[in-house]
């Protein structure tokens, strides 16, 4: 374990990447530290990715899932999403007795959350355009319920507000400009403002040596929650311009990149909206691979925290030669260590902070008034040009302990940290059969031992999928597997549609509601296990 003392600015160096990893890695369990700011029972519903405003995901108020009771959990009902890509990705919202869920045919859908019986469908096509070869338009992130709206982003930079009653549209918002912005991370109701980070998929368009890279810039949005109107907008990047040629004479433009794809959190007493960033995409200058606090009502910045100065990475820079506009390749710096998770704000040692996970895998807590580090952990031993040993998607807190797993680390880890201090105080490996048994046997090749999904909570539980198709709950005091399902198998849905499960999904992470655990199975994007259903269990 690695603790850092308070510093007000501290970049991560590339030693600490290697080296210290193997200290981390070797912490020795202990007991957790006295913890304040237990989160407080609340309804059972799970309207928002993050499930509340601090970013906990975890629900204090799911009594009915125990260690001895979830032997009892079993299959209730699945729904299969239209073949379009062979992926799922958008976690749904669950809210009185209603499951919400976006996909990547341009559909969002109402489900009745107990029997999965449609109640109604609206198709973003007539807003967003037609459905095209690239899926452009797909709903990737997951809904936010507020009042009589259910809230969400399609992939071509659109904000929907709908009657969450009806599906009746009430307004909808373009949030950039770009023609390749694109919404991944899910909105945060807070206040009457909608706030939504803005990616792009001009990374992954990059790859292609005719596209004038790059010109991209993201932002952080506030939106009017009744009217869908931008309240303001913090953009990560100053605007691009022509900045000399690429190597092959083609025109280049710099800086860009800096994308918001995860999910932000709110701290209430301070009202205060933190995010994290993603890298550079040309040029060195902006916000990429930062931690950035805004004031919640006006987007005034209140601090940031840039972690890795030199990320210059794009798609390009893993194509077989040439490779077009990657700046890094022989310099090094084409690392990928963005910041995909999103951020957990609590309270320990008597000062409120705020912690989220790296793909550079390290988890980084700052006091969340000033920004200051307060410590760090390595829970990942990162490959440079793709971040696959890191944390890549969100992590849970249960005011007691920090749950965190890991990508491809060799193999990915679900840890328990200590909130005070970083301290590990478990860690269970993705189980060495994972990919030999059950439907991964079927997929050799595209299996790995690692976590692609955000971690989940209930009181004394911790639920995490895995690119090998198991759905696991851990023990929340010493990470002792206490259930595991096989997701990778044939499904005949509710509504007469068959598909397969695969590897638990990527920007989602289990949904416990109201007495029912929801996943979303399959999950491909370079890698993976291709799948495309939503499996709902209950007692």
């Amino acid at each position: 374990m690695l603790s850092r003392p308070a510093s007000p600015r501290r970049r991560l160096p590339r030693l600490f990447l290697t080296l210290s990893a193997v200290v981390g890695l070797l912490g020795l369990a202990t007991p957790a530290s006295s913890v304040e700011n237990v989160p407080e029972k609340r309804s059972s519903n799970w309207a928002t990715w993050q499930k509340d405003l601090s970013g906990s995901r975890h629900n204090a108020a799911e009594t009915r899932f125990t260690e001895q009771s979830v032997a009892g959990l079993e299959l209730k009902w699945s729904f299969v999403f239209p073949d379009v890509d062979g992926a799922t990705g958008s976690q749904p919202a669950v809210v009185d007795g209603t499951l919400y869920v976006g996909s990547r045919d341009a559909k969002f859908y109402a489900l009745d959350a107990t029997t999965g019986a449609t109640k109604w469908v609206y198709d973003v096509t007539p807003i967003s355009g037609p459905v095209d070869a690239a899926k452009t338009n797909a709903l990737r992130d997951g809904p936010a319920v507020s009042g009589d709206k259910v809230i969400f982003g399609d992939y071509r930079g659109y904000v929907y507000a709908l009657n969450k009653d009806t599906g009746a549209l009430i307004w909808s918002t373009k949030v950039s400009d770009h023609d390749l912005a694109a919404l991944t991370g899910s909105p945060l109701v807070h206040r009457g403002r909608v706030y939504i980070g803005v990616s792009s998929s001009e990374a992954k368009q990059s790859g292609d040596p005719n596209y004038p890279c790059c010109t991209f810039r993201g932002a952080l949005v506030a939106l009017d929650l009744d009217t869908g109107e931008v309240d303001w907008r913090y953009h990560t990047m100053p605007p691009s311009a022509r900045d000399g040629e690429w190597p092959d004479g083609s025109p280049r433009f710099a800086p860009a990149g800096a994308p918001v794809w995860n999910s932000p959190a709110v701290d209430t007493g301070s009202n205060t909206v933190y995010f994290g960033t993603g890298q550079t995409y040309t040029g060195d200058a902006g916000d990429h691979n930062s931690v950035i606090a805004l004031d919640a009502t006006t987007g005034a910045l209140r601090w940031k925290q840039q972690m890795n100065e030199e990320d210059t990475w794009t798609v390009g820079c893993m194509l077989p030669d040439p490779k077009p506009h990657c700046e890094g390749l022989d310099g090094g710096t084409n690392l990928d260590y963005d910041f995909g998770a999103s951020p957990n704000v609590f309270t320990a040692g008597g000062r409120t902070l705020v912690g989220v996970g790296q793909k550079s895998g390290v988890y980084h807590t700052f006091d969340a008034r000033t920004g200051e580090i307060v410590w760090q952990q390595q829970v990942g031993i990162p490959s440079p040009n793709g971040g696959w040993g890191g944390v890549q998607w969100g992590s849970s807190y249960d005011g007691q302990r920090l749950y965190v797993a890991t990508w491809q680390a060799n193999p990915g880890t679900l840890f328990a940290l200590d909130p005070a201090t970083g301290r590990i105080l478990w860690r269970t490996p993705a189980p060495e059969n994972g990919c030999v048994t059950g439907g991964a046997v079927g997929a050799p090749g595209t299996c790995s031992r690692s976590h692609i999904s955000a971690v989940s909570t209930t009181p004394g539980l911790v639920y995490e999928g895995a690119a090998d198709g198991k759905m696991r709950i851990y023990r929340a005091g010493d990470g002792e597997v206490v259930w595991e399902y096989d997701t990778i198998r044939q499904y005949t849905g509710v509504n007469a549609q068959t598909a397969a499960g695969g590897s638990i999904s990527g920007n989602s992470g289990a949904v416990i509601a109201n007495g029912m655990l929801y996943v979303q199975s399959g999950y491909y994007e370079y890698y993976g296990i291709p799948g495309r259903v939503l499996l709902a269990f209950g007692f």
